[in-house]
């Protein structure tokens, strides 16, 4: 794998137009505006005409195939009738024959009109015509696939998640390869992660899945102690041994993958990266290796080397469906002339097995040119130094932009994007053809086949997971996808952009993976922890209900006033709110109490004379504890207290969507208002120098406020403070940070205030880039 540098870096559907209000007899009767494209369709669409009026789905519609439909396509309509049954809950039937009026139709047409899509794409473009029913026509399968998920999508996106505009999109990909590359060769992710990855970017139409499966730790005198696994098990007595101990995938899970990928129109690229990386292939065989087994890099002066990268491709290319296999060959420091025969060599036999070959750009490094090289080989550039785009399609070559500076994530490092690429960048600068320095090159150029981000796992001993890895990705896939498809249609606003992406979801089959797009709730910081009562009324209705989350069950007390229920948190928070759901037995007085040892309690909220049952909210000045408790002191009724559900809060966050301004901002891509919009993946970032401030209006009437949190990109402040005004020109510390040491969250607490105005004032930059902030919370 590659190493280099940091990079340089709408709402809900709109309502369609109805039959006009005016009458119609008048002459001056103004025509129904064309209806504007369905929102919350990911990638942003290629074209769209609009007409007026809306066809409201039922439910129970059907999804109808003309006769004599490939199996394909039957089977595209029996997945739209149980992901429709997934996301939406509707019992939608599948049918063959005439189609009428509430239909979904599904026809292939190759000779149908596809817009502006390029000849050789055609099959994965499609036209969705919405009138009095649904008509997809799809020049391939692919591109019917595609069209349900822009359906799905602008379902889930309307208001009563059935209407759609009426109007035609024409729809289709500027690029065939657009995928993803992961690293599992240093980090085990389960078969589970993998199928629902291969389902979601199925949901945002990238095709190309590119799995790192053998790799090893980077560094060290002796690399045999080092880390490496190969990921592929076989039964084959021959390869015993050979798979990670730590977790491999069978025959079985890979038929899993590659059924999972035939369903939704995608390819897996399976890697076998030697002759360098190679740390896992050598301790199997170390007689293989350079340095006596010592190295992480294969012996190509011995002939027993490449037999048995041979027998390796031979043993596991029956496993693969897709058309091309990856040789690896990155970052290898041996004699050019055998790399390039190891090269030609594989990539002759990858042919054999009726495979395309695969392989990073390695060659200028390599051998200064490509005189000699096998010219069939399709490039992944991933390095200007090591082989630039621009050289590579001029010796022939196909070229994948998997750049490293623009393109490459190592999860929670210091280099590379350690925190996820940057969404609203990518939006606002980024498409396949833009490579860094003189690279870039002409949209859809001839060769350029498209674009994959990568993911590599170099932080071996890291205690990271793999939903931890998804964290990262989720934040920019769906911006990546979009500008591979449909280039510049989705715009530059980020904020809106990613909300569209939240709306969206990530698409049926993918429960397992968290939307790190949606912008989470105030969790419950009572929800599931140890929970006590003075009194229960019986067993059935214990302390632990009213803080297990579940709105049915309840804690319910002795029929007699003074009585209590306490939540021990496990560690002080940060408190400012609680929420009581009371049963019909209610409490008419009570307080709320805090503690820091269980034993003494102090009264920060209190309810006099309730008058009936249901929710009751109670805001408090902050503070911070790690036991809170109701104390009821008058019931309103005969019975105990009985309560639903006792939820605690952190203070709402007093910043967010408030007027933000700053010192200087890097670009217009990353203004101010960025890091208060609420949303987890938009930030803003300064000016590359040390005094710089970001300050928001909390307006006339703030609340008392006693923390700041603060949600770092990579580009983190070293020393910072807090400070307070009342009016935004003479400013008090409240909090200072100093020498901090990396990204993330960071919160800071100080004495309550109701200032109205709060600033983050940064004093020294972390890295030599400015501040960058995802968020600036004020609680």
């Amino acid at each position: 794998m590659p190493i280099s540098r940091r990079s340089l870096l709408g709402g809900a559907l709109a309502a369609a137009a109805s039959a006009s209000l005016l009458d119609p007899g008048r002459a001056n009767a103004a025509p129904a505006a064309a209806n504007p494209a369905p929102a919350g369709v990911v990638p942003a669409l290629q074209e769209w005409t609009g007409s007026t009026g809306t066809l409201k789905l039922s439910p129970a519609a059907r999804v109808v195939t003309p006769a004599g439909a490939s199996a394909r396509l039957t089977q595209i309509a029996g997945q739209l009738v149980s992901e429709a049954r997934e996301l939406l809950g509707w019992t939608l039937a599948a049918a063959t024959g005439v189609p009428g009026a509430g239909d979904i139709v599904l026809t292939v047409d190759p000779g149908a009109s596809y817009g502006g899509a390029l000849s050789s794409l055609k099959g994965e473009a499609y036209q969705l015509a919405v009138s009095d029913r649904v008509v997809i026509t799809a020049g391939a399968e692919a591109g019917a696939y595609y069209a349900t998920r822009s359906l799905l999508q602008a379902l889930l996106s309307a208001a009563d998640r059935a209407s759609l505009p009426q109007g035609t999109a024409v729809d289709y990909p500027n690029y065939p390869v657009r995928g993803f590359v992961l690293d599992v060769g240093r980090r085990w992710f389960t078969p589970q992660f993998i199928t629902a990855y291969i389902n979601w970017m199925g949901w945002l139409k990238l095709n190309t899945f590119h799995l790192h499966l053998n790799d090893n730790e980077i560094g060290g005198t002796d690399w045999s102690t080092q880390y490496h696994a190969f990921r592929l098990r076989s039964d084959n007595p021959a390869f015993a041994g050979l798979a990670a101990a730590d977790g491999s995938y069978s025959r079985a899970d890979w038929d899993g993958f590659e059924n999972a990928a035939a369903a939704n129109s995608l390819t897996i690229i399976p890697e076998f990266d030697a002759p360098a990386h190679a740390g896992a292939f050598i301790a199997f065989n170390p007689s293989i290796g350079l340095n006596g087994g010592k190295s992480d890099q294969l012996d190509l002066a011995n002939p027993a080397a490449t037999t048995f990268m041979r027998s390796v491709f031979d043993e596991f290319a029956p496993w693969f469906r897709g058309p091309t296999l990856h040789l690896g060959a990155d970052e290898y420091s041996g004699p050019a002339a055998q790399f390039q025969t190891y090269v030609n060599t594989m990539a002759a036999h990858i042919r054999t097995l009726g495979k395309q070959p695969a392989m990073w750009g390695s060659i200028d490094q390599m051998s200064g040119s490509a005189a000699g090289y096998d010219r069939a080989i399709t490039m992944e550039s991933w390095n200007n130094g090591w082989y630039g785009p621009k050289e590579a399609l001029g010796d022939g070559y196909s070229v994948v932009n998997t750049n490293d500076a623009y393109l490459y994530v190592v999860p929670f490092a210091t280099y590379y994007h350690p925190q996820g690429l940057d969404p609203a960048w990518i939006l606002a600068s980024w498409e396949p053809h833009v490579f860094p320095g003189s690279e870039t090159l002409t949209p859809q150029q001839a060769g350029l086949l498209g674009a994959m981000p990568a993911v590599w796992n170099d932080l071996v001993h890291a205690t990271y997971t793999e939903l931890d890895v998804h964290g990262l990705v989720g934040r920019y896939l769906a911006a990546v996808a979009t500008k591979t498809w449909s280039g510049t249609k989705a715009g530059t606003d980020a904020g809106a952009f990613l909300l569209t992406a939240a709306a969206a979801g990530q698409g049926p089959g993918t429960s397992y993976l968290p939307n790190p797009l949606t912008v989470p709730s105030d969790p419950d910081l009572a929800r599931g922890k140890p929970t006590a009562a003075s009194s229960t009324e019986t067993p059935a209705f214990p302390a632990a209900n009213a803080t297990d989350g579940n709105p049915t069950t309840r804690w319910s007390s002795a029929y007699s006033d003074d009585q209590w229920l306490a939540v021990d948190l496990g560690a002080p928070q940060y408190l400012g709110r609680a929420r009581l759901t009371w049963e019909a037995a209610y409490g008419k007085d009570y307080d709320i109490q805090t503690s820091t040892d269980n034993t003494t309690w102090t009264t920060v909220a209190s309810r006099r004379n309730l008058t009936a049952p249901g929710t009751d909210d109670l805001v408090f000045t902050p503070v911070t504890a790690r036991y809170v408790r109701m104390h009821g002191i008058t019931r309103a009724t005969g019975y105990g207290y009985s309560l639903y559900a006792f939820e605690l809060r952190a203070p709402a966050d007093q910043a967010q969507g408030r007027p933000t301004t700053a010192s200087s901002t890097e670009t217009p891509a990353f203004p101010a208002g960025y890091a208060t919009d609420g949303s987890p993946v938009t930030r803003w970032s300064s000016a590359y120098s040390d005094d710089q401030w970001l300050a928001v209006d909390l307006g006339p009437t703030p609340r008392a406020y006693g923390s700041a949190r603060l949600t770092w990109e990579a580009a983190f402040g070293k020393d910072y403070d807090i400070q307070t005004s009342t009016d935004n020109t003479t400013w008090t510390t409240v909090a200072s940070r100093r020498n901090l040491t990396g990204a993330g969250a960071d919160t800071l607490a100080f004495t309550p205030t109701g200032a109205r105005y709060v600033r983050f004032h940064g004093i020294t930059r972390g890295t030599t880039w400015g501040y960058s902030l995802f968020s600036l919370e004020v609680r």
